[in-house]
């Protein structure tokens, strides 16, 4: 047999479990699981002493294009992207302009297509201008999932009502990706805090119930219009107990921030660079979160990498921005996660790959199978490194993890069959394309 690549000699996480075998690409695709040494091939990888994963993906980024490129932009945000270990990342609209329209999403089509080093996809967000639209932008190539935000947003990139909100559920058939804090709530209490507070009173302001009574309203509407509804960021125990009522229309997106971080000792350690939307929360939330992985809740993990630069974020809180840069550090995080014995590595796989492709439709992607997109992430459980703002490819230039030493990190990093990074060297010219989804 001829392939065009052949990894060889790797442990490769398939649906099954984990099998020492080759793996064949040809024409970008998976063509064998059993490549042998006998066969030819274009390219060898020797992959002896790694595990061969399917490629990794982040479903939650805000790549911030158009927008401000000295912050963040396509090709800077997927190049870190890849370094990282990810082979497709999903966008957020929330940008300057925003991504909600035929002609914006026409634009950023073509832009990702030129530009990005990973696959890409995109949201787009809802408002009440749009929403009569929605059901035909939802369709379009390489759009994932309409983003509705009930709160924290900006501009006309938010619908806070229950009419509204019911409104986009009842138009279109794809799974609407929401924030789900409540809005009436944030405004409420943000007359309880001022300028000069400490950081820690973001949480206070964005509190459990801020979130739980905005994920309760969106999961009664989704029971009345029977439209799926896929929680961003839940960040609360109550929310997760809550939610498992709701499997028939509802999956749990958690991130590795709310994984990794507890407060308020983020708060004390790294001040306006622990500030997030929603909250870094205290252990009680922290061991939620971890039983809501182990018990099949989360049906997927992102990073929600936002940045902002080191001036912006050290401005005095409220005035310091919530985000936090996160796409390159993900793998690496979650990686030390499994080597603490948080999770295994196959739950890992099915959060990180196979989880977003079911939530989303995703086609061609997230498990190692014949005919599926020759997607992968080499990693080195045993490798043990020191995360540093050295190493980020953000213009920003800064983690909230610099200095903290992870066992596991990514070595390659193979979108369709083409070697995009390996041993922390980006290669080639941007090749990515749009994600295919279902109708």
């Amino acid at each position: 047999m001829h392939y065009d690549l052949i990894i060889e000699g790797g442990t490769c996480v398939l649906p099954w479990g984990e099998v020492a075998t080759g793996i064949g690409v040809r024409d970008g695709r998976i063509a064998s699981l059993s490549a042998a040494a006998t066969d030819e091939a274009g390219e060898r990888i020797d992959a002896r002493g790694l595990h061969v994963l399917p490629g990794l993906i982040d479903p939650h980024v805000h790549l911030r294009d158009p927008g401000d490129a000295s912050i963040e932009s396509i090709p800077t945000g997927t190049r870190a992207a890849a370094l990282g270990g990810i082979t497709t990342v999903f966008d957020m609209p929330n940008t300057a302009p925003a991504i909600t329209d035929a002609e914006m999403l026409s634009w950023k089509q073509q832009y990702a297509s030129r530009e990005s080093w990973t696959d890409f996809a995109m949201y787009v967000g809802a408002t009440r201008g749009n929403t009569e639209a929605l059901g035909d932008y939802e369709r379009l190539d390489g759009v994932c999932a309409v983003k509705l935000f009930a709160g924290s947003s900006t501009g006309d990139l938010m619908i806070e009502d229950d009419d509204g909100i019911e409104r986009v559920m009842q138009l279109g058939r794809r799974r609407i990706a929401f924030h789900s804090e409540d809005e009436y709530r944030l405004q409420e209490r943000r007359r309880l805090f001022r300028s000069g507070d400490p950081y820690d009173s973001h949480r206070l302001w964005r509190d459990e119930e801020c979130a739980f009574l905005g994920t309760r309203r969106i999961m009664a509407l989704a029971r009345r219009t029977r439209r799926a509804a896929h929680i961003l960021h839940v960040s609360t125990a109550e929310e997760l107990e809550y939610l498992q009522a709701f499997r028939d229309i509802a999956t749990v997106e958690v991130l590795v921030n709310h994984l990794t971080q507890v407060a308020p000792e983020c708060y004390e350690r790294l001040a306006g660079l622990a500030v997030m939307n929603p909250p870094i929360r205290d252990a009680r939330h922290f061991e939620a979160s971890w039983r809501a992985v182990r018990d099949g809740t989360v049906d997927t993990i992102g990073s929600d990498h936002a940045p902002h630069s080191l001036a912006a974020k050290a401005k005095p809180w409220p005035d310091c921005p919530a985000g936090l840069p996160g796409v390159q550090t993900l793998v690496p995080l979650m990686l030390d996660h499994v080597n603490a014995g948080r999770l295994s590595l196959g739950r890992m796989v099915d959060l990180m790959a196979a989880g977003p492709a079911r939530v989303y439709d995703l086609v061609g992607k997230g498990r190692i199978a014949a005919g599926n997109d020759a997607d992968f992430t080499l990693v080195d459980l045993r490798a043990r490194r020191r995360i540093e703002n050295s190493w980020i490819a953000s213009p920003i230039g800064w983690t909230p993890f610099d200095g903290m030493t992870v066992t596991g990190w990514p070595v390659a990093t193979i979108v369709r069959g083409e070697a995009v990074m390996r041993d922390d060297e980006i290669l080639g010219a941007p090749r990515g394309r749009l994600a295919h989804f279902a109708a």
